[in-house]
Formats: structure tokens, sequence, C-alpha cells
């Protein structure tokens, strides 16, 4: 295989296929800013190859597709006054997740293993996401700070009933066939069958361009075992009930407290870690992105992530500091709790940037 930004990105085409591997496993493959404008120059090049069937994306190693965004190194960098550098991760990070919803040819990502935050960016706006029993998925933003970005604004609401809320407020983890069941995953395969399946579809050859004929050779190995049940399901009444069609989040909060059991106090315990404004801010942006295209979603959340950045006073330097570079596990919010957030400031940080701070787009291309 060929490499690009620094060996982290690696990357062949095999019988029209072209086959990308995000190659930082002692790391669980979190992208930097050089993978991600790799990344966006493969398959730009990719994109206009029309040799280029369709578009294969993995994780190197056993434990990860993708667990994130190196945000440790964007702290850093904000923190060292180095602003500009810091955007330009997240506003890259956001061209290459509407890039990928616009390629001509398919995309499948094989998310075998941790699949979080940018990982999920780099998978789910794409034609097909294989999950396995190793896939671990979550957005855990609110756990750091942030809010559930790289398009989260747009896919979130759209997962069925109260689901995309409870993951954007709570953090909390699907499990295996569960990120199938949600609606995240378009396809359960056993880790086992994936170098066969990866056959198939280096096999189809120039045929690979029909995403219904890969579909079919995808829906193929997933029908030769019956889909496990999974846990999501016996939860999924609850998460319904407590997070579908409310009017604030101190409405979920309530609705979890009414639930009684030991899943609305778990539920409870989970969502109390995460940052107020941060709670505030994602029940927002999925309030506003259950009505906007992707492109829409992304420019919105760059005006948000622009004015996390620049504060370096804000909940996204506590929480990273706390949860992943001194691992205490205890940030200091401010404001410390949901009352305290004040409506006028959730509303700005989604008021317009300067023009030149704007995340700039390509303009839609028919897809062939």
């Amino acid at each position: 295989m060929s490499a690009s930004g620094d060996c982290e990105v690696l990357h062949d085409t095999q019988q029209h296929v072209g086959v990308a591997v995000l190659n930082r496993p002692k790391a669980l493959n979190a992208l930097n800013c050089r993978m991600v404008e790799a990344l966006y120059d493969l398959y730009t090049r990719w994109d206009a190859d029309s040799s280029v069937a369709c578009i294969v994306l993995k994780g190197a190693g056993e434990k990860a597709f993708c667990a994130g965004g190196d945000v440790k190194t964007v702290v850093q960098q904000g923190q060292a006054g180095k602003v500009h550098e810091a955007l330009r991760f997240f506003r890259s990070e956001y061209r290459l997740n509407h890039l990928i919803s616009e390629l001509r040819a398919p995309h499948v990502a094989i998310i075998d293993g941790i699949t979080m935050g940018g990982g999920v960016g780099v998978s789910v706006h794409g034609t097909f996401r294989v999950a396995t029993e190793r896939t671990v998925f979550a957005m855990p933003e609110c756990g750091i700070g942030l809010y559930p970005d790289v398009g989260g604004s747009f896919f979130l609401p759209r997962l069925p009933g109260g689901l995309g809320m409870y993951l954007a407020l709570t953090g909390a983890r699907l499990q295996g066939v569960d990120v199938r069941h949600g609606g995240i995953a378009t396809h359960y395969i056993p880790s086992r069958l994936l170098p066969e399946l990866h056959q198939s579809i280096v096999g189809l050859g120039p045929a690979a361009r029909d995403a219904a004929a890969l579909g079919d050779v995808l829906s193929a190995f997933e029908g030769r075992e019956a889909l496990p049940e999974g846990q999501l399901a016996s939860n999924r009444a609850a998460i319904d009930a407590c997070f579908a069609g409310k009017q604030s989040v101190e409405d979920i909060y309530a609705a979890c407290k009414r639930n009684g059991g030991q899943w609305g106090a778990d539920t409870l315990a989970q969502m109390s870690k995460g940052s107020p404004m941060s709670q505030k801010l994602s029940f927002e942006q999925l309030r506003r992105g259950a009505s906007m295209d992707l492109a829409s979603c992304l420019q919105m959340e760059n005006r948000m992530v622009t004015r996390c950045v620049e504060n370096v006073g804000s909940d996204f330097y506590a929480g990273v500091q706390a949860v992943l570079i001194h691992r205490s596990g205890s940030p200091s919010w401010s404001p410390a709790s949901l009352k305290e957030v004040r409506p006028e400031d959730v509303q700005a940080f989604f008021l317009a940037l300067p023009a030149d701070q704007e995340l700039v787009l390509p303009r839609q291309t028919a897809k062939l």
C-alpha cells in the first residue's frame, strides 16, 4: 500500500476498488489534521478518477476503526495561542465529512472496533457502514465540554425515536449488533468474515460502482447468520419516553427521574457527568439540525466550534484537560448547572461568523 500523512493513512487501488486504512493503531486510529487532509486529498483524487468504482475505509489493528479526533493536540494548540491551527483541524474534518456524503462512488466503512466522534464522521455519511461484534459506537462529546459534531446535528435527529438525543446527551455506548439495530450501521457482519467480504467487494471490479450490487453483496454476508437481538431493544421504550419530543434538557432529566428504574438512575448519573452548557448546546443543535441538510449542519457546527476553541476558558478546554490529559475525570464546568446556563449564551454559539471564518463547502455535485 502507498502512504499519505506520514504513513498514517495507507491506500491502494485493487481491481477498481480504492482501499484506505487509518494507520495509527497505537492511538486507536484517532484522526489528526494530517490524516484528515490526506484522506480528503485522496478521496478527491479517487472521486475524479472514473476507474475507481467504490471506496472502502478501514482502521488498522483489531481494537478500533477510529476512536475520534486528536482533541488533546487541538487543546494544546489553542492554549499555545495557535487558535487558527486548532480550528484548521475541525474545518478540515467537516469538509471531509461533507465530501464523503457527496462521493460519486459508493463508500463502505468497516467500523470494526471502537468508532467514536471523528470516526463516526468519516463513516456515517457514506453509503454503507458495516458493524461487527467488536464495534463500540459513541458520541461522547458532552463529557469533554464539546457537542456531537462531525455532522451529529444531521444524523442524530434522524435516528429512530429519542435515540439520537439519548446518544448525544449521555454519550452512551452502543455495542455490536445494537449499532445496526439503532440505524447507525447499514449492515452487521461478524469480524471473522471481513477478509472474505473484502475479496468479494474487490471481486466486483467495475460493478462495485453500482450501489445496489454492492449492497446485495453486503446483505448476502449479513444474511448468512440470524442477527443477534442485542440489548438496545429492551431499553428503546424508556429511551423514547424520556428523550423523544421533549421541549428542553430539563424535561429530559425530569422524565428520567419519573422512570424510577435502574435504567433511569443510570442515565441520570451518566448525564450528570457532562457539561451543562454542552447539553444545552447539543439539544439546540439537534433541534435545529432536524430540518437542515448536512452542509448547513456542518456550517452550523463550525460556528459552534469556533466559539468553543477561541475561548480558552470554555468547558471544552476544561473537559479535555480533565478527562483526556490529566485523567482526573472531574472537570470543573462553567456554568456548573443547567439552571445557570443562560438562553442568550446558548444562542450566541449559533450566530454568523465573519465571512473569512465561515465554513465554505464545494457546491453539491450530481452523483452518477
